[in-house]
This record gives structure tokens, C-alpha cells and sequence, in this order.
């Protein structure tokens, strides 16, 4: 996705955000690209100065962990990679490795529909690019060569500060949660500098603590197939809340979208969801789980929602029905009533 589809995203979430009744002076934003996105940091209730010094602190923080964790640019990801796929012994590097064991853990709750470690097939795909691949899709049999091998994270193993791997086809691309685990570095952050009301935004993906002024915070959730916002949520104290949508990294080749979010199953873009949001208070959490409940589609969502710890879900199928938990269908409203509805169990 561009810049531009980046910002537009942010702005439509921002409008719901800030509103128009507030003094402009309780409300400080500080916005940067990193990460591929805009970062966009709103403080409430602060003074010019103390948000000036927390803004540049955060992005000094997330410029720096974009530099580390890149996928397919020289940094520290990209070395460890390197140095996994020879199958040896070595150390890891500290400033990877409490996220490496986050996306591990989230890994195995989703049963491996979130995968970090399918970097290889994202490549084939043409994903690891700052350009937007444009087709056509890769050859069957590579995709299938590379499925067949089963990269996952149980074939890292962490021993005394020591990473090792046994499978050749391991590749790390950390795109399905290093966004989420970036953001709830920073909420730590603002919050031991007394920042209690705030928001960090990145592309529309965000985590949310405190209130703004006497009234909470107020999210768009994007319609995948139109211009504008499908419903608003109004979050907690201390809520994050992100989307996963196949609108996001594509490519067109002969009338069929190919998207970024690769089912780990068959080496192929998931089919049978466009859009899937999800609430948790961890934003690390909701990043993984996003990209899990997508690939789970409408069939296994709430299953794979249980094992994550899941209680918020909207999942929009191809067809367009949303899917929904019952807690989820108290929060949201939507902007135009939607033409079908199906009601999950509670979770």
C-alpha cells in the first residue's frame, strides 16, 4: 500500500478520534513513517513541551525497530536469518529476541495460522519489496516445494541466549506483529513519562489508553470494499484494536487479487475473508491474532479466537456477511446496517 492509502486509513480513524469540540491545545500529535506506515502519536491533557520530548523519544524508539526488524533490508533480522539458516549455533541478538519469543508464543496459540517464520513465501510472492508487486503469481511448484518443508517456530530453539534452527525453509518476516509489539513498547513509554491518556496509531492499527477529555476513544473500522468507515467502536482504558484486510498489500493479475496474508496451509493468499478486527488489550495480541482469524476465515475464527484469549472479533467474509461474537456485536455500530449478519457463539 502507498503513503497516500496509509494517511487516508489514519485520517478517517483520526476524524472519529479527535472530534471537533476540543480545545486544540489539550490534543498534541506527532506523526512519522516507520514500519511501512504512518506512525501518528495524539497525547491528551499535556502541555507543548512534554509531548514534544515523549514525540521525539518515540520516534528515535520506532525508528530504530524498524531498522532492526526489517524483513528484507540490511539490519538485525535480516542477519539472524542469515545465520538460522545455516543450521548452527549462535547467539542471539538482544534487541531481537524478546520479540522473536512474543511472535513464537503467538505462533503456537493461533496452531500456527499466524506464522513468522514463512518468510520464504513471502518473498516468492514478491512481498518483500518496497514496491507493489504486480504479478503474475509465482510458480505452483515452488509454492508447493516451500509448504512442503512446514517451516515453524518449533524448529527455533532458545538455549542460554542461543538460538539454533533445524529447518533450512525457516525464514523470519515479522510483519504480522511487529507493528502491534513496536506499539505497546511505546504505550510503555508515554506511560513512564506520566502520559496517561494517549493514542498510538500506526496505519490505523492502534492501542488506546486513558480518555479523551470526558469522553472515551472513538475508532473507524474501514469498509474493505469501500472508500469509507463500515462502523465506529468506542474502546476502554487500555484497549488496542487492529485489522487485518486483504486490501492492504495486493497485486491484480487476471481479475483474481493476490494479497500479502499467506495461508501457511497451502502457500497461498487466504480466500475466504476480506477484513477481520479484533479487540485485546495487548496490541502485540491483536496484531498476531488479526492475521490468524483471517487465514481461519469464517469456518474456524471463533475456535482459533478461544486459544488466543480473544473476546472482540469482526470478521467480513468474501461473500460480505460479517461475523461476529455476541460481545463484539454490543460495541460496534455500524454506519449503514449491514445486509447479513451471522452471530458466533460467546467467547
Amino acid at each position: 500500500m502507498s503513503a497516500s492509502s496509509f494517511r487516508t486509513g489514519l485520517l478517517l480513524c483520526l476524524l472519529l478520534v479527535s472530534g471537533c469540540s476540543q480545545s486544540p491545545e489539550l490534543v498534541r500529535h506527532r506523526q512519522f513513517f516507520a514500519l511501512g506506515t504512518l506512525i501518528d502519536i495524539t497525547m491528551y491533557d499535556i502541555d507543548g513541551a512534554a509531548a514534544e520530548q515523549a514525540g521525539l523519544e518515540l520516534e528515535q524508539l520506532f525508528m530504530r525497530m524498524h531498522a532492526d526488524w526489517h524483513a528484507w533490508q540490511p539490519g538485525i533480522l535480516q542477519e539472524t536469518n542469515r545465520r538460522l539458516a545455516t543450521l548452527e549455533d549462535f547467539p542471539a541478538d538482544p534487541a531481537l529476541l524478546p520479540l522473536l519469543d512474543e511472535a513464537n508464543r503467538l505462533s503456537r496459540l493461533s496452531d500456527e495460522l499466524f506464522n513468522p517464520v514463512i518468510g520464504k513465501l513471502i518473498a516468492l510472492w514478491g512481498f518483500h519489496s518496497d514496491e507493489r508487486p504486480d504479478g503474475p503469481p509465482p510458480d505452483n511448484n515452488r509454492i508447493l516445494e516451500l509448504v512442503a518443508q512446514q517451516p515453524s517456530v518449533t524448529d527455533v530453539t532458545l538455549h542460554d541466549g542461543h538460538l539454533r534452527n533445524g529447518n533450512p525453509a525457516v525464514r523470519y518476516d515479522l510483519g504480522g506483529v511487529a507493528k502491534g509489539y513496536a506499539i505497546d513498547r511505546g504505550i510503555e513509554r508515554l506511560r513512564a513519562r506520566g502520559i496517561d491518556h494517549a493514542i498510538i496509531n500506526a496505519g490505523g492499527d492502534l492501542r488506546a489508553i486513558g480518555r479523551h477529555g470526558e469522553r472515551p476513544w472513538h475508532i473507524g473500522i474501514r469498509d474493505p470494499r469501500g472508500p469509507g468507515v463500515l462502523a465506529a467502536i468506542e474502546l476502554g482504558d487500555d484497549e488496542s484494536i487492529f485489522t487485518s484486510g486483504d486490501y492492504e498489500r495486493f497485486f491484480d493479475h487476471d481479475n483474481q487479487r493476490y494479497h500479502h496474508i499467506i495461508d501457511p496451509r497451502n502457500g497461498y493468499p487466504a480466500d475466504s475473508a476480506t477484513s477481520v478486527t479484533v479487540i485485546h488489550t495487548d496490541a502485540a495480541t491483536a496484531d498476531a491474532a488479526a492475521t490468524a482469524l483471517f487465514v481461519a476465515g469464517p469456518e474456524l475464527w471463533q475456535t482459533v479466537a478461544r486459544r488466543m484469549g480473544i473476546r472482540y472479533v469482526l470478521l467480513i467474509d468474501r461473500n460480505g456477511t460479517i461475523h461476529m461474537n455476541p460481545a463484539m456485536q454490543q460495541r460496534v455500530r455500524f454506519d449503514t446496517e449491514p445486509a447479513a449478519i451471522s452471530l458466533g457463539e460467546p467467547l
